[in-house]
Order: structure tokens, then C-alpha cells, then sequence
């Protein structure tokens, strides 16, 4: 039986064509009952920027992304306990962490929050990633 699942395999040849690079990477990956889910940006499955020049639609955007993977796990956003948010200007702080707050209200998850000099494509303004549970009964312990 294997230790983990990997959720949405891709390679960044196909999602940086921009960049010569040749990794293999996914989305998302389900260890026992711990969903880790990569850092995710305004950009949807598709790669489509959703939000240029707008931290908030690009933070609703990530969380839906967020929302989906999590699904795809096992899991939901209820059930987030960590979130790391990046934003490449202090004064995205506040819209960014609005539209993140919406999403998570209630849930009450440890955070941190970087401001970064940058991500990894110029138009990206924010990113999130989060590790979440499955409770027992849904992990089958």
C-alpha cells in the first residue's frame, strides 16, 4: 500500500513555458491523514491568471484552488491547521488576508505571513499554501 497520493502530477515544462525548466511536481499530496497542498497562486487549473494587478481576486482564486485540492484529498477547509500566505507588497496585506479570512472563518488555523521580493512568475502578487487533516473516520484509522 503506498504512503502517500499525489494529487494533480504536472511538470513545469508545461506550466512555466517561460522558464526552462524540467520538474516534477503536483499540486497536492494526501501522507496518511495530512493533506500538504503546494502553493497556490491567481492562476487556475487551466493556467489562466485570474486577477492581474489585483491581490484579492488573486487570493480568491488561490483559495479556490485551495478548496478544489483539498476535495480532491479527502479533505476541506475546515479542516486546514496551518496556512503560509506570500504577498510581494505590504500593502497587499490587508486585501489578501480579507478574502483568505472569508474563506477560513471559523476554522481557526495557525498562519504565517512573509512579505516576499517576488514569486516565481512577475504577475503573481500573492500565494498560499496550507497542510490540512482528514479526520479518522474519512482516513479509515
Amino acid at each position: 500500500m503506498p504512503t502517500h497520493t499525489r494529487i494533480r502530477m504536472f511538470n513545469t515544462r508545461d506550466t512555466y513555458p517561460n522558464q526552462t525548466l524540467d520538474n516534477d511536481l503536483c499540486q497536492a499530496v494526501r501522507a496518511g491523514n495530512t493533506v500538504y497542498v503546494r502553493g497556490q497562486v491567481g492562476t487556475d487549473f487551466d493556467g489562466n491568471l485570474v486577477g492581474l494587478g489585483d491581490p484579492a481576486a488573486q487570493a480568491e482564486q488561490a483559495m479556490k484552488n485551495v478548496s478544489q485540492l483539498l476535495q480532491e484529498a479527502g479533505s476541506d477547509m475546515s479542516h486546514i491547521v496551518k496556512t503560509t500566505t506570500y504577498i510581494t507588497d505590504p500593502r497587499f496585506r490587508e486585501p489578501v488576508y480579507r478574502e483568505v479570512g472569508k474563506w477560513l472563518k471559523g476554522v481557526f488555523p495557525i498562519s504565517t505571513g512573509l512579505v516576499v521580493a517576488g514569486l516565481a512568475q512577475p504577475e503573481w502578487l500573492m500565494e498560499i499554501d496550507v497542510i490540512a487533516v482528514i479526520p479518522d473516520e474519512e482516513a479509515g484509522q
